[in-house]
């Protein structure tokens, strides 16, 4: 029973005053302020008009109860009050029932109209409550009102009050007479505090049902108007079928009156003879007989009528008949069109057929056309280039005369001002601003003026140019003669048709002789060998060497014999920049027209699904190691176009069958081994190169095991080229495991040989490569110089320097066909350097697939694309993206660390930033990812501590993406600060630092975020230039080409010399 009186209390708004006394204390109870937070349920029991509670009032008449003695015991007084309360509880709920089904009598007209005014009645007591001057006269002001409790009623609640207390022993008169007092305070306070509420509610429910009746107005509105909008497309639709309907109704019954008119027409002319005979007859009889006169009369009246109603129905018919000659004539015009299509058709057809014959005849030129067909595109891409600047020539032409506008507008403005002479202060400042804008918009104008002249002399040199090159190429195409190289059949078909006669050389089927001179005819491509080949590829292997071996020849040799030994190859066992070397240097040595072939291990774990033909020769060669021969199988398939040769070694060891490329205790065995059995399948199969290009430490065993071991064998018509794409990796080992693979380790393990410069109980297979190799080249010139110093060269300077003749730093390139973002299928929109609107759409993309936020556009998004080493600068990384959120960018990271410390640090890095709108950091490698990245960031980062060359830089130029590098390395030798007046203007392309520290990287990112925010136009054209700029083979293809013909004419120069 007490937790339900501190219930009550508590709902009702009231607290305990001074507490009980159990004998002579007194129970108060103080009104709280809390009833005008009253729950919905408690406000909307008393939503009336005032006279329905004066109604309620007059009604409720609660008896008293009976609350029992309790002597001495404790809990009297509360029980006393308990009862009170709960009797109130009662009476409240009958007087709730009585109001509620008064309130269901009342119209609502009535309750709106009381609202009002009980609503500003109650708050004007209200402010009147709260600041503590409510008083007596105030209850009765309110009662005196029309619409309020009167004073009868006060009385009338004040005696039910007081009906609800009643006297117990006369221990506790005080206690009683207390407590009604405050119960009747309490009581009449929250009635007035739940009616005004109540009336609130009433007031915003009203509201509200107003607002949803003019919304459901409003929506029935729109509905009729969609459903007559709907009534009259189908009126419409039923109004066309009907239409149709009649249209072949009357045509039905034309013809039924055509029908018709015909009988008529024959019924006339049988009624008109036969009246004729009759008129004679009664003519010949009219003298002699009146009484057939008048029935000759009749008849002929009768005859005229009838006639008469024929012709009106004659009439209707050719009236009828009108409306039906359009149709005809559109009938007949119609079948007209069809013939004259029919006859095109038919001439279509024979001019088909004529071309088809002509095709057949032309066939020998089809070589010659796609050649003229390449360089007219390519003319035609310059006409483009040209037209496209003639109508960027154009626009600004355009705002030049707007410009020119404003300028006679501002010339206007200026005489008026000079007509008014007004030479107050603020006239004259305006006066000189004007002239300023004057003055800015013709140097604005004379600038768009040398520009339009510009732009029209460069498209006339264009077109000019087109139409010399147009000439020539006519010229030249009536001097090319028919046994020209076929251009037309891909690379891949070469390069299997090459790896055909290899195998047929191998497996001893042809000799040696054939075998190279056919190689020849496929080096140089001739059409003969094409047209054999294709004439007999069904038929059996011997009748398809006897044929080819008919075609053989001494042809003139016109390029290089050029094979890589490498342990990468790009795309199928990629895990570095070596294999992009290998794949683009190897294509682009081919496409000028050299012979290009690449020997790799067979790995397990290779994309094999990207290698085309693959299949293994039926042919064993045989290699030494370890003082044994070993076998070894040789599989063949094209990669990119280039014929390539996978060694399959029969070793216990499974050497190349671990699941990964590198990392293996046992590698220096491992590519030793390779090492010598590439050089035995050239050995075997007859081979003459005139380069052996082998790449790092995993094949530089090629250099001394080609001059020690097989140049005596008869292996010498090559030069070796060595490139070593990273000094930090030497692969030094303990000198006794070089005997392993067949060289001379007493011969070798000596200072000036292989010997290392650190360790002389080991062996270096970078320094034996260096000192055994006629060209010895390094990935970028910067990085050339940098290796040569102590502090770069990781032990190999001093060697470096005795051999620095012959060592060439050459810049690497790109595959420009496989990163392309005009062509990459991994973007969500391809753009290019003269549209470069797809770029920001690639960028929404990436938000949204990484989960960042959009909601700032010109919000700048750094990229960070690396493998977390030592080497990347990786304190730098870490430290750019806390710096980029700082300056309110956005940051995006893929990449991974084999180092563990370096992983687990950005592993909580990355967990930190999981959910950042603004940050996300992908600990792994993905190529459809990165590629993205590349076209959706609009800086990327490469804080390098050392870079040999960096491919990630020119990448990112390639897809408008501009570079935050430091000058080291290759980087140094691609990547040009726009603000360094000693480079000239075409090629600054990024921004730059040399210090490796974040005091030189916040100057190159706040620069960078600076034009990006501050000069739009300028970060536009930088973004245009760097993708044009050209980092394909081409160059570096160039170089190695005059590298190779160097050494090789050397070479026959001293053979000649012998």
């Amino acid at each position: 029973m007490e937790s339900s009186l501190a219930t009550c209390f508590l709902s009702q708004g009231c607290c305990y005053g001074e507490g009980l006394n159990c004998k002579l204390g007194t129970l108060r109870f103080y009104p709280s302020r809390a009833h005008r937070f009253l729950p919905a349920s408690c406000k909307m029991r008393h939503r009336s008009s005032q006279n329905k509670r004066y109604q309620t009032k007059k009604m409720y008449r609660p008896a008293r109860a009976n609350l029992p003695a309790t002597g001495d015991d404790s809990s009297g007084p509360a029980k006393i009050v308990n009862n009170s309360i709960r009797s109130l509880k009662n009476s409240s709920d009958g007087r709730d029932k009585i109001v509620r089904s008064e309130k269901r009598e009342k119209s609502s007209k009535n309750n709106d109209t009381s609202m009002k005014d009980d609503v500003d009645e109650f708050d004007a007591l209200a402010e009147a409550e709260s600041r503590g001057k409510l008083s007596d006269n105030s209850f009765t002001n309110l009662n005196s009102s029309p619409q309020s409790v009167d004073s009868t009623t006060e009385a009338e609640l004040a005696n039910n009050v007081n009906s609800l207390i009643l006297p117990v022993e006369d221990a506790f008169p005080l206690i009683i007479a207390d407590a009604e007092d405050q119960l009747s305070s309490v009581r009449l306070e929250d009635l007035i505090g739940m009616i005004r509420n109540a009336q609130r509610n009433i007031h915003l429910l009203n509201h509200a049902r107003i607002r949803a009746l003019d919304d459901l107005e409003r929506i029935a509105d729109e509905k009729e108007g969609l459903q007559a909008e709907i009534n009259s497309l189908v009126m419409k639709l039923a109004e066309t079928d009907a239409r149709l309907r009649v249209a072949s109704q009357q045509k039905v019954h034309v013809e039924l009156l055509e029908d018709q008119l015909e009988k008529l027409q024959n019924e006339l002319s049988n009624r008109g003879i036969y009246g004729g005979n009759v008129l004679g007859e009664h003519s010949l009889t009219s003298f002699s007989d009146v009484g057939g006169a008048n029935a000759f009369s009749e008849e002929f009246n009768l005859l005229k009528m009838e006639n008469s109603s024929l012709k009106n129905d004659l009439n209707a018919l050719k009236s009828e008949l009108s409306g039906i000659k359009g149709t005809e004539e559109r009938v007949q015009m119609l079948e007209k069109e069809r013939l004259v299509l029919q006859s095109a058709l038919s001439e279509l057809q024979s001019k088909l057929a004529a071309s088809e014959e002509d095709v057949a005849k032309l066939s020998t030129l089809k070589s010659e056309c796609k050649s003229l067909d390449e360089k007219v595109e390519d003319l035609q891409k310059l006409l483009d280039k040209a037209t496209k600047q003639a109508d960027q020539a154009i626009f600004v032409l355009q705002e030049n005369q707007e410009l020119r506008k404003k300028v006679d507008k501002l010339e206007q403005s200026l005489e008026e001002a000079n007509v008014y002479k007004l030479s107050s202060e603020r006239l004259q400042h305006f006066n000189d601003l004007m002239h300023q804008k004057l003055k800015i918009l013709e140097e604005r104008l004379q600038k768009s003026d040398e520009e339009i002249h510009g732009y029209v002399q460069l498209y006339q040199d264009s077109v000019k140019e087109f139409q010399d090159t147009l000439d020539n190429l006519k010229e030249e195409s009536k001097k090319k003669a028919e046994n020209e190289p076929v251009n037309d059949m891909p690379w891949e078909f070469w390069s299997q048709l090459l790896l055909m006669i290899d195998a047929w050389l191998l497996e001893k089927k042809i000799s040696t002789d054939d075998g190279r001179l056919l190689r020849e005819l496929v080096w140089k491509r001739d059409g003969r060998i094409c047209n054999a080949y294709l004439s007999c590829k069904e038929k059996k292997e011997d009748e398809m060497i006897s044929t080819l071996l008919r075609l053989l020849y001494s042809p003139e040799r016109s390029g290089l014999h050029v094979i890589h030994i490498a342990a990468e190859m790009a795309p199928v066992a990629k895990v570095g920049g070596l294999g992009d070397v290998v794949t683009g240097l190897g294509k682009a040595l081919q496409q000028r027209g050299h012979l290009v072939e690449v020997i790799l291990p067979k790995y397990d774990c290779m994309q094999y699904e990207l290698i085309k033909d693959l299949r293994v020769l039926d042919v064993v060669i045989e290699s030494f190691f370890d003082g044994q021969l070993f076998e070894n199988r040789i599989w063949t398939g094209t990669v990119e176009g280039l014929p390539v040769y996978f060694i399959e070694p029969h070793h216990p060891g499974n050497f190349f069958w671990r699941g990964q490329f590198y990392g293996e205790r046992d590698d220096f065995k491992r590519f030793s081994f390779f090492s010598r059995a590439a050089l035995e399948l050239i050995l075997q199969a007859g081979k003459k190169p005139d380069i052996i290009h082998c790449h790092d430490w995993q094949t530089a065993f090629v250099a001394p095991l080609y001059w020690d071991l097989y140049a005596p064998k008869g292996l010498n018509s090559a030069r070796i080229c060595f490139t070593c794409h990273n000094f930090e990796y030497q692969g030094t080992a303990p000198a006794g495991e070089l005997g392993s693979c067949g060289l001379d380790v007493h011969h070798l393990n000596r200072p000036d040989r292989m010997q290392d410069n650190s360790s002389h109980d080991r062996v270096n297979p970078i320094k034996g490569a260096i000192v055994f190799s006629n060209i010895v080249t390094t990935v970028s010139p910067t990085y050339a110089q940098e290796v040569r110093t102590a502090e770069g060269g990781k032990g190999l300077h001093s060697t470096l320097n005795t051999y620095a003749r012959k060592f060439v730093g050459v810049l690497n390139g790109i595959d420009t066909d496989a990163w392309n973002p005009a062509s990459d299928t991994f973007l969500k929109v391809q753009y290019s350097a003269f549209d470069i609107d797809g770029k920001a759409q690639n960028k929404e993309a990436l938000k949204r697939k990484l989960g960042l936020s959009s909601a700032d556009v010109r919000q700048p998004l750094v990229g960070c694309i690396t493998r977390l080493v030592p080497q990347k600068g990786v304190h730098l990384i870490r430290h750019a993206l806390y710096r980029t959120l700082e300056l309110g960018g956005q940051f995006v990271l893929l990449g991974s660390s084999p180092v563990p410390h370096i992983q687990r640090e950005f592993e909580d890095i990355a967990n930190q930033f999981q959910n950042h709108e603004h940050a996300r950091l992908l600990l792994k490698y993905d190529e459809s990812l990165s590629r993205l990245i590349y076209a959706a960031s609009d800086m990327l980062i490469i804080p390098s501590i050392f870079e040999p060359c960096g491919l990630t830089q020119m990448i990112a130029m390639r897809y408008g993406t501009i570079p935050i590098a430091r000058k080291t390395g290759g980087l140094n030798d691609s990547v040009f600060d726009v603000d360094d007046d000693s480079v000239p203007e075409e090629f600054r392309n990024g921004f730059t630092f040399f210090s490796a520290d974040e005091q030189g990287f916040n100057n190159a990112l706040e620069r960078a975020f600076s034009y990006y925010r501050n000069n739009g136009e300028f970060w536009q054209q930088l973004v245009e230039k760097v993708m044009k700029m050209d980092f394909s083979w081409n160059s570096s293809a160039a170089t190695y080409e005059e590298l190779y013909e160097k050494a090789v004419s050397r070479a026959r120069a001293a053979n000649r010399a012998t």
